[in-house]
């Protein structure tokens, strides 16, 4: 009985290690999901700006110079 219960002591405390670790994995991939999606987001806003300032301001300046 004694070994069974120290066998089970040990399993959990490899269980509790095991745990814990997947915890800290999963914190550092929500770090960087939170820092990817910034990413994308400032990329978004950067492909945005870009497509203004191509865009003619008046329909005038649509025009070709011919006319």
């Amino acid at each position: 009985m004694e070994d069974r219960l120290t066998d089970l002591e040990i399993k959990f405390s490899f269980a509790q290690d095991l745990l814990d670790e997947l915890n800290r994995t999963i914190y550092r991939q929500q770090q960087q999901i939170e820092l990817l999606q910034e990413e994308v987001r400032l990329l978004r806003e950067q492909v945005r700006r870009a497509g203004q300032d191509l865009r003619p301001s008046s329909l005038r300046d649509e025009l070709p110079p011919h006319y």
